[in-house]
């Protein structure tokens, strides 16, 4: 049977791009053609020899080194098809957890409107266009349909998602809070959950587009934006960090005199002496929808007797930071209580706290690490009123309730949440909300001491499938074996591409295939010392071995013509890409 052993990249080359300060993506080109994520520092960065070699094995058949990479990314999406629908590209995105409305695919949407608005038939995306509109966006392209993301599967994952939101969908216990006049006008069928992975990976099912004010979920951010603006020993001066024991709007101290901590009215009456806000929150929801309600305002002012008399007492044990005027705060506290948001919007904000302050959609640095870990730290012992203890020990995730019926939970390095539902339970929080996120957890190892070892039954959304690669493996065999070229381009993004593709068979098509889209390089010797063309003429497939014949001609000009010491000036397109 005839193998093609030789046929690979002669080194992996490592493309450098930048995410944040303290943490970059690289992105390896293997020998199997295909594109995978490491982590790594700006030390790591690969030496220019190494990326003029780079472009010497890439560029063979190409106008530029990017539009090899382009041309495998876009097979990938295509599924080996030569064109198809925007909608099936647009589709395809979602599946990975892109949404067309993500900021950072603004470029490529606008192209992709552009070529509608051009055209008075259907649009088809073929490589031409693709390639307009891939622009900036390859790497991030790259990471989503390699499965790179923190949720590989993620459209597996929506699925279970949805299966959760409709078992909860029927709990029918609780009571729309309606102390305050405002809120006991929405009604108790009201339900939607909302995700964002700190990936920017997005899911929404049920009312996900209905404002509602954030109330009490205000306070974990206010208390953030606190320590970022003016350190954690300033705020904790004037706040404790302990739960409570008590109700949430209690007139209660502790030992110090201090509110016991943030994520109670008092502490953050406190708080709202000390911030700004509402610049930091739109910044946290990627600039989604972020309002204000004042007609909530107006009815929790009006019905905030207990409110003012916390702060009255506060005022009279000098809680309140030098200057501070003890009615403005309460005025600023209110406002912030009826900061408006949806579940998407809220849901960007729960992961930007889960990645570590940096917004996922944006990229943007909203709050520091240490207001981060803080933040975290309170809304894992105080966050859920009365029920604090209880979300530990069952979720064991930081989550932080309001009275509007909001739960925003925050699972550290993979997502952010918002659930809301307005009926409460007796201590405050949303049933619906509190339902599911113990289905979450009882599904998934997102619990903070989960053990996969000893949780055998719970799911690892993060952890790729070992049954795919399996199958993928035995497909690709088959369809080398078989001349099958538009299955072997549906397999571009496997990196077993060029270590399973042995069997082609005679097949011309194939060996095309593999050195004109792929760019391997055919001086690679086997264990046996032959290189590709000797098994070709070996089983006396002759158009393969002038195929490849061919091939060996024009890369040891392109080699000639670009060694490594030198630097192509289309690497500048590389680097513009990454």
């Amino acid at each position: 049977m005839q193998r093609l052993r030789a046929l690979s990249l002669s080194s992996s080359v490592q493309l450098i791009a930048k995410h944040t300060d303290s943490l970059r993506k690289v992105f390896i080109i293997q020998p199997a053609c295909c594109l995978t994520t490491k982590s790594t520092t700006t030390s790591q960065k690969l030496p220019t020899s190494h990326l003029d070699h780079f472009h010497v094995k890439t560029n063979i058949h190409s106008n530029s080194a990017s539009s090899g990479v382009e041309d495998l990314l876009f097979y990938t999406i295509t599924d080996g098809k030569e064109q198809v629908p925007i909608s099936y590209f647009t589709s395809a995105l979602k599946k990975t957890g892109l949404h067309p409305s993500d900021p950072r695919l603004k470029d490529c949407m606008e192209e992709l409107r552009h070529a509608v608005n051009e055209s008075v038939n259907e649009v088809m995306m073929d490589r031409d266009l693709f390639h307009r509109c891939v622009g900036g966006n390859i790497v991030l392209l790259i990471q989503a349909f390699r499965k790179k993301f923190i949720i590989p599967e993620f459209d597996v994952f929506a699925q279970k998602i949805n299966e959760i939101y409709d078992t909860v969908r029927t709990q029918r216990n609780g009571k729309v809070a309606d102390y305050i006049p405002q809120l006991a006008k929405f009604s108790p069928e009201l339900w939607g959950v909302s995700l964002c992975t700190v990936d920017g990976q997005r899911h929404s099912v049920g009312d996900t587009k209905q404002p509602f004010c954030l109330q009490s979920c205000v306070k974990p951010l206010q208390y953030a934006i606190a320590v970022h603006e003016t350190g954690t020993e300033r705020v904790h001066r004037y706040i404790g960090m302990e739960p409570s024991g008590l109700k949430f709007n209690m007139l209660s101290l502790d030992d110090e005199d201090k509110p016991h901590n943030p994520m109670v009215n008092a502490g953050a009456i406190v708080i709202s002496s000390l911030i700004k806000v509402m610049e930091f929150v739109k910044k946290m929801a990627g600039q989604e929808y972020v309002g204000f309600s004042n007609a909530m305002f107006q009815s929790e002012k009006e019905t905030a007797d207990r409110n003012f008399a916390i702060g009255y007492y506060m005022k009279e044990k000098k809680c309140f930071p030098t200057g501070a005027d003890m009615i403005d705060s309460l005025d600023f506290y209110f406002q912030l209580c009826s900061i408006e948001v949806t579940c998407e919007s809220a849901s960007v904000m729960a992961a930007t706290l889960a990645n570590g302050g940096i917004c996922p959609i944006t990229g943007e640095r909203v709050l520091s690490a240490e207001a981060v870990r803080n933040t975290l730290s309170l809304m894992h012992s105080c966050g859920m009123y009365d029920f604090s203890g209880q979300m530990a020990f069952h979720v064991g995730l930081p989550a932080k309730s309001g009275v509007s019926g909001a739960i925003l939970l925050v699972i550290p390095n993979v997502m952010g949440v918002m659930c809301w539902s307005p009926p409460l339970d007796r201590v405050g929080n949303s049933v619906r909300g509190i339902h599911f996120c113990q289905e979450l957890v009882s599904v998934f190892n997102f619990h903070n001491y989960d053990n996969l070892r000893h949780f055998v039954k719970k799911q690892d959304p993060r952890r790729p499938d070992g049954d795919d690669r399996n199958k993928s493996v035995f497909n690709l065999m088959f369809a080398a074996y078989s001349g099958d070229v538009s299955a072997l381009r549906r397999f571009i993004r496997s990196e077993d591409l060029m270590l399973c593709c042995n069997e082609f068979n005679g097949h011309k098509d194939v060996v095309t295939f593999l050195t004109e889209i792929c760019k391997v390089d055919p001086f690679v010797e086997d264990r046996w010392g032959n290189l590709p063309v000797d098994d070709a003429m070996q089983f006396r497939h002759e158009e393969v071995v002038k195929v490849l014949k061919d091939y060996q001609q024009v890369y040891r000009q392109q080699e000639a013509q670009h060694p490594e010491a030198e630097r192509p000036p289309i690497l500048n397109t590389i680097e513009s890409i990454v």
